[in-house]
């Protein structure tokens, strides 16, 4: 039977722009929910090379989307030059959140891994075992993991990078939070990259980084509960991908951690 999470307090350091489904969902379950973003999505700082890639979209035979940021980011630049998405062109993602946001576009055929959530599953599906001469755009910000490309040009396919944002850390008062967090309002922390653990550590300060390491962490995927340890989280939970996963293992959690009867 599933656990209610009453009055647990659950730190979302998602973009503020993506947090909102994860926060209705935890007050749904009654937990509260303290959003406190560890990533700022911003503009490229140059749009110049996006601007020639969405140009010759229809040139391509695959666009991959690597996250809900990717989707969010470059719809309007698509819009604003394309007018529509060119039919031609057929659209995959890396994980169940990035294919929901290309459903609020109208977007309805998008092929995603089936197990798992990363490049690696992605790259697992048969479009992509053999994609010899197919031409392959990938929308992500600025930076990031390489495996994806790498592997496709490896195996014969023509890939270009449609970089169409910027990842940044906010500028914040953690004052609010710290305070939540000693007065025992913060019971588990909830982070989606790797970047945004050590920009929470960076946020959180000295005297936040020792609360950070005493507080469960719930984490995407592994390589995310690498970066979490390597800052001395003491406890980090591997999740399912998508908000189902995170509510399911912050359930288990807790009750695990409720006293029995």
């Amino acid at each position: 039977m599933t656990v209610s999470l009453a009055g647990k307090g659950i730190l979302v350091t998602r973009p503020r722009e993506q947090a909102a489904p994860l926060l209705e969902r935890l007050q749904a379950a009654a937990a509260r929910p303290l959003l406190f973003p560890s990533i700022e999505i911003a503009p490229p700082e140059d749009t110049a090379r996006l601007h020639d890639v969405i140009d010759r979209l229809a040139q391509f035979d695959w666009a991959i989307f690597i996250s809900p940021s990717a989707v969010d980011m470059a719809w309007p630049v698509i819009e604003s030059r394309l007018g529509h998405w060119p039919a031609a062109v057929k659209i995959a993602a890396v994980g169940p959140g990035t294919a929901r946001a290309l459903q609020r576009h109208g977007i309805e055929q998008v092929r995603l891994p089936e197990q798992g959530a990363d490049s690696e599953a992605l790259l697992a599906l048969g479009e992509f075992q053999q994609p010899a001469g197919r031409r392959v755009v990938i929308f992500r910000g600025e930076g990031g993991r390489e495996h994806l490309a790498e592997t496709l040009r490896a195996r014969g396919a023509r890939v270009e990078y449609a970089e169409c944002y910027r990842r940044r850390p906010p500028r914040a008062d953690p004052a609010p939070i710290l305070a939540a967090w000693r007065r025992g309002e913060i019971a588990a922390v909830s982070v989606t990259s790797a970047e945004g653990v050590r920009n929470l550590a960076t946020l959180l300060g000295t005297a936040g980084r020792a609360l950070l390491r005493a507080t469960p962490m719930f984490v995407p995927h592994a390589r995310i509960a690498e970066a979490a340890r390597a800052l001395g989280v003491q406890q980090v939970q591997v999740t399912a991908s998508g908000d189902e996963g995170l509510l399911m293992s912050l359930n288990e959690w807790f009750a695990h951690e409720q006293p029995r009867a």
